[in-house]
């Protein structure tokens, strides 16, 4: 295994607070909906968007950053993105506003007609990582 140049792991003090408040209110809203009326047609949704939100809380603790000589690996959880140097065009610091990426965690979208992923936290400026080929379907 390549010994790492640089590592580092990113959490967040914001992101876990507001996710904690809507894990509980969905599972409130679960448990309220069942003892209520049964397992119904609002006891799964709340049930589910209670599901939804302990997974995004559990896995998007932590943003694993590791460069060794051969690649970048970005990590949230269960989801890794590796990168390889030699596909690695050029970086810059990223000037795209919060408000078109919306919040933590991983992001996908168009700028400026390439397809880009986001791993990022809101606390922390991103870096842009420009390829030489798409990884998958995403261009930066």
């Amino acid at each position: 295994m390549n010994n790492p140049i640089y590592k580092e792991t990113l959490s967040s003090q914001k992101t876990p607070i507001l996710f904690v408040v809507l894990t509980f209110v969905f599972l409130a809203l679960s448990i309220w909906s069942w003892s209520s009326s049964g397992v119904r047609g609002w006891t799964i949704v709340f049930a589910c968007f209670f599901a939804f939100f302990l997974f995004y809380l559990l896995n998007y603790r932590n943003l694993k950053i590791q460069l060794t000589s051969e690649y970048l690996q970005l990590s949230f959880g269960i989801f890794t993105c590796r990168i390889f140097n030699k596909n690695i065009k050029s970086c810059n610091i990223d000037k795209t506003s919060m408000l078109r990426i919306g919040g933590a965690g991983i992001h996908f979208t168009w700028i400026k007609g390439k397809y880009r992923a986001f791993f990022n936290f809101l606390e922390y400026p991103r870096v842009v990582i420009f390829l030489k080929k798409k990884h998958g379907v995403v261009c930066e």
